[in-house]
């Protein structure tokens, strides 16, 4: 049975990670819901599921799934002093 493909030098390929919802990084982080969307919202190879167009008094409902990579690289980013 073949392993996780690679996609470069020691790295697994996206889908093959795990990924994590909004809820689930904010409870590992003691944050709230609201600053892991704003940290999260706009980083690379995070994926968004949900509709990007917002209608005229429309609310926006969208799903952030967070590959285990981007969020290591964002905490890397955040413990810099």
């Amino acid at each position: 049975m073949v392993a996780a493909q690679q996609t470069g030098v020691g790295s697994t390929a996206a889908y093959a990670e795990r990924h994590y919802s909004v809820q689930k990084v904010a409870s590992m982080w003691s944050l709230g819901t609201d600053k892991v969307r704003d940290l999260f919202e706009k980083e690379p190879g995070v994926l968004v599921i949900g509709n990007q167009v917002i209608g005229h008094g429309k609310r926006r409902y969208r799903t952030l799934r967070i590959p285990e990579s981007v969020l290591q690289r964002v905490h890397r980013r955040l413990e810099r002093p």
